[in-house]
């Protein structure tokens, strides 16, 4: 059995299959929507629901509350259809839209860049290329099957290798293997490309990232990609851990600074007696230093109460919601 999803601002339409939710049934149609997280932890997702009957999956309550379940909003990466529907996502418009696909990739070095976090370095087949924007996402595939997101850390024009950020995880299998278990030149399942949390390069809006912890690796992709592109746009880079140990790639911003004027701002929220920097959460740096954020395109990742404090937060100096873009990192161990 499945249900017929029609989107009226576009015309498009696509199936979804019985228990297959409203994004994965309009990704495999090859149609854009907005998402992050895909596990109801994010909320870039949301959207309206006009007509039918949808079951609302599992998700987190914070992102979804029951006042905008009464008013039609559903998270389309939960939301399982029970009927025909017709939906109002914020689509996104661009015909350029990669279908994301399962390739192997063999381990090339691993590097312990903080106490518990890897940068992790894979490299495709010669005859393979994957296209991605700055600041997607790929879903390893474990032998059982289960799946683990992490985000390229690496731009586009630079793909001789792929990188990536593992922050290690008390009893995580995925990160157990790669952090104990993973011989050097093993060989990985993964599909890609996956999620909208990259860069719209034909806003004219200046732009604020906000990073906690590894949230920085897709970040960092994008950066390096609007220098690549000789992006003009004035560039703002909050970085919130717990510590100095934790910028785990301090130097690489420092040199975004000195040399691409990229305005690096990092923000403890457990420093020693020796930092002289910025503390307390890089939502609330933003918020100090900025009164009014109509003009400015944010794009959040790290922790989901981090991007859900921030765009909250961001409102109240004005920013519009379709300007705030992210990406909710979710930890899991089975």
């Amino acid at each position: 059995m499945s249900f017929k999803i029609t989107i009226p601002a576009s015309g498009h339409q696509f199936n979804a299959e019985a228990n297959q939710t409203i994004l994965n049934a309009a990704i495999n149609a090859g149609i854009n929507l907005p998402y992050g997280c895909r596990d109801g932890a994010c909320g870039a997702c949301k959207g309206q629901l006009l007509a039918g009957s949808v079951d609302y999956g599992q998700y987190n309550f914070n992102v979804l509350n029951g006042d905008e379940i009464t008013d039609g909003k559903v998270l389309f990466c939960c939301a399982i259809p029970q009927s025909d529907c017709v939906i109002e996502p914020r689509e996104i418009l661009d015909e350029t839209v990669v279908k994301p696909r399962i390739l192997p990739a063999r381990v090339e070095k691993k590097v312990l860049v903080a106490p518990d976090i890897m940068a992790l370095y894979i490299k495709l087949p010669s005859n393979e290329r994957l296209e991605f924007r700055a600041g997607q996402y790929v879903e390893f595939i474990m032998k059982n099957g289960l799946r683990r997101a992490y985000s390229i850390a690496n731009p586009p024009h630079n793909d001789d290798l792929l990188e990536f950020h593992l922050h290690k995880i008390n009893n995580g299998i995925f990160s157990n293997y790669i952090f104990n278990e993973m011989s050097d030149k093993a060989i990985l399942r993964l599909e890609a490309p996956f999620g909208s949390f990259y860069l719209r390069e034909d806003s004219k809006k200046s732009i604020i990232f906000v990073a906690s912890g590894t949230g920085f690796a897709p970040i960092k992709g994008m950066i390096e990609h609007a220098i690549y592109t000789q992006n003009t746009k004035k560039i703002v880079l909050y970085w919130g851990v717990k510590t100095e140990t934790d910028l785990y790639m301090h130097d690489l911003a420092t040199h975004w600074a000195t040399t691409h004027g990229i305005q690096y701002i990092p923000v403890l929220s457990r420093p020693n007696s020796q930092w002289k920097g910025r503390t307390g959460y890089p939502q609330d740096a933003v918020m100090n230093d900025y009164t009014d954020l109509t003009d400015y395109e944010i794009y959040a990742c790290g922790a989901p109460k981090m991007v859900d404090l921030a765009l909250q937060a961001f409102k109240t100096k004005g920013l519009a919601e379709d300007a705030f873009f992210s990406d909710a990192f979710t930890a899991a161990i089975i």
